[in-house]
């Protein structure tokens, strides 16, 4: 694919089979339902920190085009990445979108004016060499808004409850993990989750080029459950 004019619906066949698809359906229904409050959260500050823009938005790992919606909002065109198939199915009624590693992206370089991504760096294997593949494509200058579940409050390490939260050993741990006392409901006990410490989430912008230029903690409950971020590609 020579640059960002993804055609909807374009699929391309995939060696592996997403973690996602089995659970597309249920969390299609899931992020609009038990969830809506976390979702409104995102979109909240996925749109404070992305902002008003024209041109192309790569929404990597855009799962059912949840957030199709916001990017348009703000003057954006929206274009969808996502391995998994099963979540495109739901994701390209809102928006194009291709089959595509995060970490193999089939795009040009500096192809793209911005991109976004929600709740991905828990799933993927390799977080820096998404931020890599993010920094590539996007033009010199262009912005990186990212929301995220926040690395020192959100995972198995974490047990929260109303008005608190309790930290367990393995904050440190970054192997990947299945299970947790703070994973009971939702998405992670279908897929697993990656953990990513505060360091290496941030960590791996200016190692890609990118420089940090807004960050912000999102929660209720007297806790932060989301650290957001907005980065741009440093010009030449």
């Amino acid at each position: 694919m020579a640059d960002m004019r993804i055609a909807a619906g374009n699929m391309a066949d995939m060696t592996r089979e997403a973690a996602y698809d089995e659970h597309a359906d249920w969390y299609a229904a899931y992020v609009q339902g038990p969830a809506r409050r976390h979702t409104a959260q995102t979109a909240e500050a996925l749109s404070e920190l992305l902002g008003d823009g024209q041109g192309q938005c790569l929404d990597l790992g855009c799962g059912t085009g949840i957030h199709a919606d916001t990017i348009r909002a703000l003057g954006w065109q929206p274009v969808g990445v996502d391995v998994s198939i099963g979540q495109l199915q739901h994701a390209r009624q809102m928006l194009p979108v291709a089959v595509a590693d995060g970490g193999r992206l089939p795009l040009a370089d500096s192809s793209v004016e911005a991109a976004t991504a929600t709740l991905v760096h828990t799933d993927v294997a390799d977080w820096g060499r998404v931020v890599n593949e993010v920094a590539r494509v996007l033009h010199y200058g262009g912005r990186f808004a990212y929301v995220g579940v926040h690395p020192c409050f959100v995972g198995p390490f974490a047990k929260r409850g109303a008005g608190e939260v309790r930290l367990f050993t393995g904050y440190w741990d970054r192997s990947v993990q299945f299970s947790g006392p703070g994973m009971a409901e939702g998405i992670r006990p279908r897929v697993g989750v990656r953990h990513r410490t505060l360091a290496d989430v941030l960590g791996a912008l200016p190692a890609a080029g990118l420089a940090l230029d807004a960050i912000k903690e999102v929660g209720s409950d007297g806790f932060p459950e989301l650290l957001a971020f907005r980065a741009l590609k440093r010009n030449e």
